[in-house]
């Protein structure tokens, strides 16, 4: 049911047109306007789908923040920043384009810079926050500006290597940064791991609490306690370091101030304005609760994180409908909890996403073959590696895009020692509503090039199983790449087959064209073949390339042969990808074969509503490909 706004539903928001004119409003006119936002967020989200539980848990902290700050001369550096709606709605962007949000004619589900002049760093992964903010800082001191640089990190990217090099490196880059910790437990998932639990002590620790929240008290009841209160505030760092130990984070010279309520408006002002004049790097543990303000965001926090469309009342997203395809990491989590079950030494790794790669069926029947490292991609794939050379099967899940960042790891670590590791990769190809953060399109190219490395890709979920169970039985690493959401539809076979390496399925014989296809593709591929015979007389022939390392040369050089025109198409940028390799091999064997590749073009895709929309926009339409394979084959436009 899609909920209908009434008039003058914001009459505050609506107010707003900059943070400047949050600063005009009375004090009992901001729980109003806290009230007023989480209505937009849920209305918003309830049509567009978007990250609502996040969003919902920051309210007071961002309108405190633009309460005590002057954005855009004060930055905010928002870590993945899918926590940034909040944001927007504070810096002008309450319009059409956020009623529209994460859609092709709406505002980025993400910060970007190019979108608006208070977006002070772009950002669609966890852990970037701490650093970027300490450069900004560090520029700043090398300028000799004054404005005031805070990083917005969520509790989980602490869990991420480069934060703790960030704050490894903080007093010896700048004396003056805020950084604010946003605890609330939760990343996608529930957050595992020892600093989730050092964070819960601070939480839970009644003297630390009771130092922080009542060390007036305290002090007058110690000789001479009636000084150190005239010293202020600056004296607590030092009283707390004889009562109990140091926080981690003063360990590293940054001044601890917390827990603080972060729905406690006065609270957090308090805290800000202290952080705002303060001349040392100071990092404030602010406790949020996900979803505030809506019950089912509360009681769903893992499936209201990222929501699809849902019923405002109910909360309850669209169901599917019936007989509808189960999504790949439906597929993908199933299979392996299968294989898991006859083998003990397989076990499923994932970087805090048992859900998003459906490792959480595994999680549930088969715990002791499961592993949540939480947003830690490097350490995912080192983890792996360890476990590979002590005679396991480790099969590493983690989103395309998101293993980018464990690059090093895969050639350093697993490929140059030849390590029988699994890499599944969900949301190869395009995360529509997401946006450039999140597509998946570089992963052909960063894996081609790596030596000893089986990269590989399904043209549907019975395939996929099948490509599963033949990495798990051959003994180098092993890459499987499959797109998000719905798959084919395809029955799954009971019993797997093991595919030959490197070799290519050819559907269709074909003597004036081939396509090789690869992925979704080949659907693509089967229905222009289809197109092309019957419009044009074409013999258009199709191959599931299905390898993209090794690729199947001998069947690719038979088809050079025979065909006039060699077609490919992959989900995936064309520098580097399918076409690039078989570009490659066509030129080493002195092939005259002309070739027309087909894919993405070398820049980054925007978000957009659905594939379809962004496949149209950027020239990988099924009429646009029909169009382009007809040109190279010198046949006129049927319309001319």
């Amino acid at each position: 049911m899609k909920h209908q706004e009434p008039q003058n539903a914001y009459p505050l928001l609506e107010g707003i047109e900059n943070p400047t004119d949050l600063k005009r409003l009375e004090k009992g006119q901001l729980t109003q306007l806290c009230e007023e936002i989480r209505n937009k967020l849920i209305t918003v989200t309830s049509v567009s789908g978007g990250h609502l539980g996040p969003n919902l848990g920051v309210v007071e902290l961002t309108l405190a923040l633009h309460l005590v700050f002057d954005s855009p001369e004060d930055q905010f550096v928002f870590d993945t920043s899918h926590q940034g709606y909040v944001h927007k709605l504070l810096t002008g962007r309450l319009d059409e384009k956020f009623d529209r949000i994460r859609s092709s004619e709406g505002y980025s589900g993400f910060l970007a810079r190019e979108e608006s002049e208070h977006d002070a760093f772009g950002a669609g992964h966890a852990g970037t926050a701490l650093s970027a903010a300490l450069g900004m800082a560090a520029a700043r001191d090398q300028r000799g500006t004054k404005e005031h640089v805070v990083a917005i990190c969520g509790d989980a990217s602490l869990t991420c290597g480069i934060t703790m090099e960030a704050l490894n490196n903080v007093t010896s880059a700048t004396k003056r940064l805020i950084i604010v910790i946003n605890d609330n437990e939760w990343s996608i998932s529930k957050n595992v791991g020892a600093i989730s639990r050092y964070l819960n002590e601070l939480l839970t620790n009644p003297i630390y609490n009771r130092l922080h929240h009542d060390v007036g008290t305290l002090l007058n009841k110690v000789p001479g306690g009636e000084q150190l209160i005239k010293i202020g505030q600056k004296a607590e760092k030092g009283w707390k370091s004889i009562v109990l130990p140091s926080s981690l984070f003063e360990k590293y010279g940054v001044r601890y101030m917390g827990p603080i309520d972060g729905h406690d408006l006065d609270a957090l002002l308090k805290n800000l304005e202290f952080a705002r004049d303060s001349d040392e790097p100071i990092l404030l543990h602010v406790v949020t609760k996900k979803g505030k303000g809506y019950k089912p965001a509360l009681q769903h926090s893992e499936r209201m994180h990222g929501t699809s469309a849902f019923d405002v009342e109910s909360g309850r997203s669209k169901p599917k409908a019936q007989g509808a395809p189960p999504n790949y990491q439906d597929v993908f989590g199933k299979a392996i909890t299968r294989f898991a079950k006859k083998d003990k030494n397989i076990i499923g790794i994932t970087g805090a996403m048992p859900s998003g790669t459906g490792l959480i069926h595994l999680e549930k029947e088969l715990p002791d073959q499961f592993y949540d490292v939480g947003i830690a991609e490097e350490h995912a794939v080192l983890f792996a590696a360890g476990m590979a050379t002590k005679g396991f099967r480790p099969v590493c899940a983690i989103y395309s895009t998101f293993l980018q960042r464990a690059f090093d790891q895969l050639i350093h670590d697993v490929c140059i020692q030849k390590l029988p590791v699994v890499f599944c990769m969900d949301r190869a190809g395009l995360s529509p509503n997401d946006g450039p953060t999140h597509h998946g399109l570089f992963d052909i190219a960063y894996i081609r090039c790596i030596p000893n490395a089986v990269s590989m890709q399904p043209k549907n979920e019975d395939e996929l199983v099948d490509m599963m169970h033949t990495a798990l039985n051959q003994r180098l690493p092993a890459f499987i790449r499959y797109p998000r959401g719905a798959a084919q539809g395809v029955s799954i076979k009971t019993r797997p087959k093991l595919l030959p390496v490197g070799k290519a399925e050819t559907i269709r014989e074909g003597s004036d064209l081939t396509i090789w296809a690869l992925g979704p593709m080949v659907q693509d591929a089967l229905e222009i073949s289809d197109q092309l015979r019957a419009e044009d007389d074409v013999d258009a022939g199709v191959v599931n390339a299905r390898f993209i390392k090794p690729l199947d040369t001998e069947l690719l050089l038979e088809n050079a042969k025979l065909s006039r025109l060699i077609v490919s198409m992959e989900d995936g940028v064309l520098k580097g990808g399918l076409g690039s390799a078989i570009a490659e091999t066509l030129m080493d064997a002195d092939s005259n074969a002309s070739l027309f590749r087909i894919g993405w073009p070398d820049k980054f895709i925007e978000h957009g509503t659905s594939v379809t929309a962004l496949r149209e926009a950027n020239g990988l339409s099924r009429e646009a490909m029909l169009s382009g394979i007809r040109k190279r084959l010198h046949i006129a436009p049927l319309n001319v």
